[in-house]
């Protein structure tokens, strides 16, 4: 396994590899600084959070997983398998979310699924176990390689803010599909998660 990126020094590391490959992310590091780590414990309490906040504002968000502490107290996969469909529902979970909380959380219960596993496995094993789970999909399972495992070449492709700063950054005439992502990320292996740091920290510097 590659070296994780668990430190600021892991990730100027990775900034001065990265910028070997592409001159543009050292123009970018020049702009904005040191990205944030990005970096979160891991488990079961992050993954939920990351279905959560999906697709809503922050605000939004913040105030359903509020209400979900509330009815379970930490979150946990025995707090959550304990409650229903409904009960997550009037926390202000969509039904699609509601059921992805909870088939995930009975998985982990019953000994199905190992989400502690996932440290010990390659980018992809890992990627694949998270995927299999109900409601996952390659943004989430990226996402959570990146922050949560430390995986210098996760590459959340799809994000909208990157696909935004993508094609500032590289001056392309219109936003790049996940597709077009993939293809433009491929010479920045190993460290596309760190180039998906860079290109966050261009999002939120230029406003794009």
């Amino acid at each position: 396994m590659s070296r994780l990126i668990d430190t600021l020094d892991d990730l100027r590391h990775g900034i001065t590899r990265l910028g070997e490959l592409e001159g543009r992310f050292a123009d970018v590091h020049a702009a904005t600084g040191d990205p944030p780590l990005r970096r979160e414990a891991g488990g079961f309490a992050s993954l939920i959070g990351m279905i959560v906040y999906q697709h809503v504002s922050l605000t939004s968000a913040g105030a359903t997983w509020a209400r979900l502490e509330e009815r379970t107290g930490p979150v946990s996969p025995s707090s959550i398998a304990a409650l229903d469909e409904q009960a997550l529902r009037d926390t202000g979970l969509t039904f699609a979310k509601a059921r992805s909380c909870l088939a995930i959380a009975e998985q982990i219960v019953d000994g199905r699924f190992d989400l502690e596993a996932l440290t010990a496995l390659e980018d992809g094993p890992a990627r694949k176990a998270l995927i299999a789970l109900p409601g996952i999909g390659p943004w989430t399972a990226e996402l959570y390689l990146l922050t949560c495992l430390g995986r210098p070449d996760a590459w959340p492709g799809g994000d909208v803010a990157l696909r935004s700063a993508a094609q500032d950054v590289f001056t392309l005439p219109e936003r790049p599909d996940t597709a077009a992502m993939e293809i433009l990320a491929e010479p920045w292996r190993p460290w596309r998660a760190v180039a998906a740091r860079l290109l966050w920290a261009y999002y939120r510097h230029a406003g794009v």
